[in-house]
């Protein structure tokens, strides 16, 4: 198994801008020292605990600060872009990184997002991704073109005799796409199977990871794409410590426990996505405390521990390829989840495998 970071950033509404940028660039660091593979950051323009509107600042910030871990927007959403201008932002990072990049995409799914930029109707929000991705893809190929599309216009120009462009083309020719999804038979899932995109889920519960997965691979062979479990990336909480007594008490009396505490678990109701998480049929949602979470959705232990529960998750889901640790607020004392990731990065991750 792969370990990866996702940078949402779950930050409480008061540390500063400041604060969350120096936060999110030494992370990037501490990731890429580690050993994960890939260090992505969110894009949120109105949300106060995912306070980030500008990934790509960030994957600037460390790009000459790394060397081996992969940088991505969490992602672009397409329809608050012109995908031209984005297009150009995206070939211009390949280059930087040299290849260390993958373009992480979405719809939107905020409506203060969506109405920051006048737009009071989320409706065409798919449409409006289809067709940025398909103006985008056909800038990356440098052949003149120009299109009016239902949303945009965009083209590539002809370049004059004597006056050559610079290269705008991604690095390699390619640029890796990734999508998230949340819902069952998520429609971002089945869309990434039907391009063979990386498919990411946000964890709520193992059944809905199978669903994920079925939805992704179904669309995918139906496109005669070939893929499998290696792929699949979960995005989850994880929380690695010396012992299992140390890690469950930075865990709850840290970051990861405020967020839940003060914001996650709160969205995970208002999205309707909690029966997923509890493992305990008919039991309350007002009985699920930091305790609980701790011991049977959070991924939190000695390395022992931890490899044991990725294990059983790998059998209970059908496996996956990439773990995606959410990253939460421990900028006061960070030492303490510094050394869960390194511990995730290589006395865990090299220990858990796909079934067979």
């Amino acid at each position: 198994m792969d370990a990866a970071m996702f940078q949402t950033p779950f930050i409480p509404p008061g540390r500063s801008p400041r604060q969350v940028f120096e936060w999110a660039v030494d992370q990037a660091i501490v990731a890429d020292q580690a050993g994960l593979t890939e260090y992505w950051v969110g894009e949120h323009a109105t949300q106060a605990w995912e306070c980030i509107p500008n990934p790509e600042l960030v994957i600037s910030a460390v790009a000459c600060q790394t060397e081996r871990i992969k940088l991505a927007p969490g992602a672009h959403l397409l329809p608050y872009h012109h995908p031209a201008s984005l297009a150009m932002q995206v070939a211009y990072l390949t280059q930087i990184l040299e290849g260390r990049y993958i373009l992480g995409i979405g719809a939107g799914a905020f409506p203060a997002d969506a109405a920051l930029r006048g737009m009071t109707d989320l409706s065409a929000n798919h449409k409006m991704v289809v067709e940025s991705l398909e103006m985008m893809q056909k800038i990356w190929k440098g052949e003149p073109f120009q299109q009016t599309g239902t949303y945009w216009s965009a083209g590539f120009p002809q370049a004059e005799e004597g006056h050559p462009f610079r290269d705008m083309l991604p690095y390699g020719g390619h640029v890796d796409i990734g999508l998230a999804g949340l819902s069952p038979n998520s429609p971002s899932l089945k869309f990434a199977g039907e391009r063979g995109y990386i498919p990411l889920s946000i964890f709520s519960g193992d059944e809905f990871l199978k669903n994920h997965w079925e939805t992704y691979s179904t669309a995918a062979a139906a496109n005669g794409h070939t893929v499998d479990r290696s792929i699949h990336h979960v995005v989850r909480d994880v929380f690695v410590g010396e012992t299992d007594a140390e890690a469950k008490r930075w865990a709850i009396e840290g970051g990861l426990g405020k967020s839940w505490s003060e914001y996650l678990l709160p969205q995970y109701k208002h999205f309707g996505i909690i029966d997923g998480l509890i493992k305990h049929p008919g039991m309350s949602y007002d009985a699920i405390d930091l305790e609980y979470l701790a011991e049977h959705v959070w991924l939190v232990g000695s390395p022992e521990t931890v490899v044991a529960k990725f294990e059983e998750a790998m059998e209970s889901s059908g496996g996956f390829g990439t773990i995606m640790a959410y990253n939460h607020d421990y900028i006061d004392n960070p030492e303490p989840w510094n050394q869960s990731i390194e511990l995730l990065a290589r006395e865990v991750a090299p220990k858990v495998h796909l079934p067979v």
